[in-house]
């Protein structure tokens, strides 16, 4: 039977002090559930998507240093590779040794030599190339040999070790050891050689010859060759800096040529080598592998290849092979610190996109904590009513944010590692792990802060702040302003790579504290007027909304300045790159000439009509045909007579080109001629600064290259001019008419300048069209065609065979702007920077959706409730959609355009610091050009997403919250 609570209890005896106590029997039912594991369960979506956010953010944060290492290395190794086997390669040499010479010798040092590399670069075993030459050639003085202008051919004689397996034996047989006389023998047996076909012929030799020498000392011996071989592919690393062994060289001498050619010989005839033109001198080619080399590392191998030059090592290495005389060389270390300079001229756009990702990536997880302690404010504060203290309740919510954080940040690092691969991992784990520690401490501080006493809020706390931010800003501006945002000789300051995020942040404070007044002046305005719906919105986006209790606090900084960051630092991107194609088109233009061109070899003319179809083209804005000769003369000048360029073209046409190219703009009727002028009267000329340098005053005389001569006056001098933009070309401008007619040949055009959106390949199927089936170029062919003449009966050297015929493009060379910027931006380092930045921009502004999103979820219960209340009272669907987005958007706006204006204030204030010589690909100007497009394109595009997502959030779950508030009525 059940006691009533009235009930009295009964007396209850006395203890006796000294009987023992009896254990407490265990407590018997269910044990209360784990605190983390209940949490999470009573709220799943929250914990997904708290999870979802630091997978997010973690995968950014491991996969952007990642990214930058594979863009660095990448670049190296392309401007490595680009820079050609010679320049990549060590080069070790050391005179033969006097007595004892063999390729076991060779092999023995070629091992001490690779023994000392290995740690920051490795050398391609597979691709060394070693071995024997002498040091000077020496003439064959058989008289059946080829002897253009009566000189003789030279000779060198080589031993390649790896040589065999590059070439394919045709005829005869390698050399092998010559055999020995007795001593003192009279006769000297000749040395047996190999020689490539094509030198063989080029010479005039054969197998069988034997090719004598002039005596330089007692028992110079001759040689005879005993094979002929052909090389496989001439274009292999293996022959470089062996040019003459595939091939005979031409060698000018004044105004005649003789031919060189160099023999390979056996190992047997390596210790007589010497014998043929007084020494001998050993050689390595040691190519660096350069796909294995790393940016990070760029120093430690800089000084480890400085020491096998000249230093430490390099004196190891003399003394392990006994070579006194060892020598290497190396072009490596200038090709690293340029590598070096081109990754410092491109790292502040490289590094400004992730700056601005990291800054809205770090806003975001402060605003999801700051609204997650919000949200469970009441919860916190029950548990501290109910006697629990703030270590304890900030230990459990670690414990929540481990349980949800740490899985998904260490998933989200794995992926980044795998996606991503590159030799270094510490910098991805230590940016992983930064952002998982923020993203676990940003909601248990924050109920820390909220769980503290209240204190007397100090008013001058937050200028004080705002202060220093300002006077942090303004120091970097000055310093950015003074030393560039890459100072010459260091790595990017920190301080100075983030100057656009201060100056975002700076200009959000301010728009913080202007925005809400604007805004009630607004919804004062609109309170005039009929309607309740821009009244209120207004009303409250001006208040603030989403903090109970807090009154009218103001709309939350926080959305704001995550928009403004990546407003900000998009827009200072987009107006750096767009810079830069302005800049690669301009330099592209000046190269070309135009937007396109077509031109002649030497003095030859273009096809009749041509030039005229060219112009006919589609796309074709203006056509400039004209005619130019480059051995000119100008008499009359200080120095009496002057080379100069000879131009003959339609001033008007040219002036256009000039105006668009920027490049030497002139009035066109300076260069007009009267119809009354006399036949002998000065023709007026422009003349290039090249010219007025030349000093002299009054009328020149211009003779043309091809003979007569003319009289000009200068009319005008110009700095520039497109058909030779050089700065220091001397160039002298005639109009087409009176000058056509005094100068002969130039009435047809063989140069021609096209602006417009040119299409290249219907460019050059013109130019095809324009040749007959079978033509030859109207110049020589290029110089190294030459080496090809086989035997004396062959064709002179740099003639032509008349059944060769050379592509129109050859003939007829075309070029366009838009296939020189695309040469300027082939560079992997331009283009590495500019996806990185691309990326991070779409990170930034995902980011920066997602803060205002978080922002607008949070309000969603108390702006459900007053849209139930104001439906009750006849407020319709649309209009409450309309409320929504009176409510949200006028932040975004402010912040659009305040985005807009901070970008253009970064541009002007930091842009004539940048140098984006790297960038463009050529040398350029220092600074940025503030234009509205890519500023306006960011502001715009952020603000009309958010505005999107705004919308569809309004039309999506506000019917759903309104529907649950009218059924179950007001619950707060």
């Amino acid at each position: 039977m059940t006691t009533p609570p009235s009930a009295t209890p009964p007396p209850s005896e006395p203890r006796t002090p000294t009987a023992p106590r009896t254990p407490a029997a265990p407590r018997s039912g269910p044990r209360p559930a784990p605190w983390v594991r209940t949490r999470l369960r009573a709220a799943p979506l929250g914990t997904l998507l708290a999870a979802a956010l630091a997978f997010v953010a973690v995968l950014l944060a491991a996969a952007l240093p990642r990214a930058q290492d594979r863009g660095a290395d990448q670049a190296l190794r392309s401007f490595l590779n680009d820079s050609g086997p010679t320049r990549t390669s060590l080069q070790a040499t050391a005179p033969a040794p006097a007595s004892g010479q063999s390729s076991q010798a060779l092999d023995q040092t070629l091992k001490s030599l690779l023994a000392r590399t290995g740690n920051t670069f490795h050398v391609e075993a597979e691709k060394v190339v070693h071995g024997t030459r002498t040091n000077k050639r020496q003439p064959l003085l058989n008289p059946e040999l080829s002897r253009p202008h009566r000189l003789p051919p030279e000779m060198s004689l080589l031993y390649v070790q790896q040589a065999q397996d590059h070439v394919k034996l045709e005829e005869g047989r390698w050399p092998t050891g010559t055999p020995r006389t007795s001593a003192g023998a009279a006769y000297a047996p000749p040395l047996q050689v190999a020689l490539s076909r094509q030198a063989a012929e080029t010479i005039g030799a054969r197998v069988g010859s034997v090719l004598a020498s002039a005596p330089l000392v007692d028992g110079t011996p001759s040689v005879e060759v005993v094979g002929l071989f052909s090389v496989r592919d001439e274009t292999e690393d293996f022959w470089v800096g062996l040019d003459c062994l595939p091939r005979a060289c031409k060698k000018v001498v004044g105004e005649s040529y003789l031919w060189e050619a160099d023999a390979l010989i056996g190992a047997g005839d390596l210790d007589r080598m010497d014998l043929w033109g007084h020494d001998a001198q050993d050689f390595w080619r040691l190519p660096v592998d350069v796909d294995r080399l790393r940016a990070d590392r760029l120093d430690a191998t800089k000084k480890e290849i400085a020491s096998y030059v000249a230093g430490p090592t390099a004196a190891t290495l003399s003394f392990e092979t006994r070579r006194e005389r060892l020598r290497t060389t190396s072009w490596l270390p200038e090709l690293f610190e340029q590598a070096h300079e081109r990754r410092q001229a491109a790292a502040p756009l490289a590094l400004i996109g992730p700056a601005g990702v990291g800054g809205v990536a770090f806003v975001v997880l402060c605003l999801a904590g700051a609204l997650a302690a919000d949200r469970r404010d009441a919860e916190l504060r029950l548990m501290l009513a109910r006697g629990g203290s703030r270590s304890a309740i900030v230990g459990r919510l670690l414990g929540e944010g481990a349980v949800t954080v740490l899985p998904a940040a260490a998933a989200a690092t794995a992926l980044a590692v795998l996606l991503l691969p590159t030799p270094r991992l510490a910098p991805a784990l230590l940016s992983a792990a930064t952002v998982a520690l923020l993203a676990l401490l940003a909601f248990p501080v924050r109920a820390a802060v909220l769980l503290t006493p209240a204190r007397p809020a100090g008013r001058w706390r937050r200028p004080v702040a705002e202060l220093l931010v300002l006077a942090a800003t303004a120091a970097a501006v000055v310093e950015v302003r003074r030393r560039g945002v890459a100072p010459a000789g260091s790595d990017p300051d920190p301080l100075l790579v983030v100057s656009p995020l201060l100056l975002a942040l700076c200009g959000a404070l301010l728009l913080a504290r202007v925005q809400p007044v604007v805004t009630g002046w607004f919804a004062r305005v609109a309170g005039r007027r009929s309607g309740l719906v821009g009244f209120l919105g207004l009303a409250r986006a001006a208040r603030g909304s989403g903090a109970r209790g807090s009154g009218s606090s103001g709309p939350s900084v926080l959305p704001m300045v995550a928009l403004l960051l990546a407003i900000t630092t998009g827009g200072f991107g987009a107006a750096v790159l767009q810079s830069v194609e302005s800049n690669r088109l301009g330099v592209a233009r000046l190269t070309v000439g135009g937007d396109a061109a077509i031109s002649a070899f030497g003095k030859a003319n273009l096809p009749d009509g041509l030039a005229k179809a060219a112009g006919e083209l589609p796309g074709v804005r203006t056509s400039v045909p004209l005619w130019i000769d480059h051995d000119s003369a100008l008499v009359g000048t200080v120095q009496r007579s002057s080379q100069v360029n000879l131009i003959v073209v339609e001033p008007a046409a040219y002036a256009e080109l000039s105006r668009v190219l920027g490049c030497g703009s002139f009035d066109p009727a300076l260069l007009a001629t009267g119809g009354g002028e006399s036949a002998d009267a000065p023709v007026p000329a422009l003349f290039s600064s090249g010219v007025a340098r030349l000093g002299g005053s009054g009328t020149f005389t211009v003779q043309p290259g091809n003979g007569g001569e003319v009289r000009v006056r200068g009319a005008a001098v110009i700095d520039c001019t497109p058909a030779v933009p050089a700065a220091d070309a001397a160039t002298v401008v005639l109009p087409a008419g009176r000058a056509t007619a005094l100068v002969g040949g130039s009435d047809r055009p063989n140069r021609w300048f096209g602006l417009g959106p040119v299409d290249g390949d219907r460019l050059r199927a013109l130019v095809r069209s324009a040749l007959p089936p079978e033509s030859a170029p109207p110049a020589a062919p290029p110089a190294d065609a030459a080496g090809a003449s086989a035997s004396p009966a062959a064709p002179a050297p740099g003639a032509q065979p008349a059944d060769e015929v050379y592509p129109a493009d050859e003939v007829y060379p075309v070029r366009t702007s838009s296939d020189a910027v695309a040469e300027l931006g082939a560079d992997p380092l331009q283009r590495s920077a500019e996806r990185l930045f691309w990326a991070s921009v779409a990170g930034a502004a995902g980011f920066a959706l997602l803060a205002v999103l978080l922002t607008l979820m949070r309000t969603v219960p108390e702006r459900a409730a007053l849209l139930a209340r104001l439906r009750t009272m006849g407020l319709r669907r649309r209009q409450g959609v309309a409320l929504i987005l009176a409510e949200t958007l006028p932040q975004t706006l402010a912040a659009a355009l305040g985005g807009a204006l901070v970008a253009g204030a970064a541009v002007a204030l930091l842009g004539p610091a940048m140098d984006l010589s790297t960038l463009v690909g050529a040398s350029v100007p220092t600074g940025v050009r503030l234009t509205a497009g890519p500023v306006l394109t960011q502001a715009l595009g952020l603000a009309a997403l958010v505005a999107a997502a705004v919308l569809v959030e309004a039309a999506t779950s506000g019917r759903r919250q309104i529907t649950t508030e009218l059924r179950a009525g007001d619950q707060r």
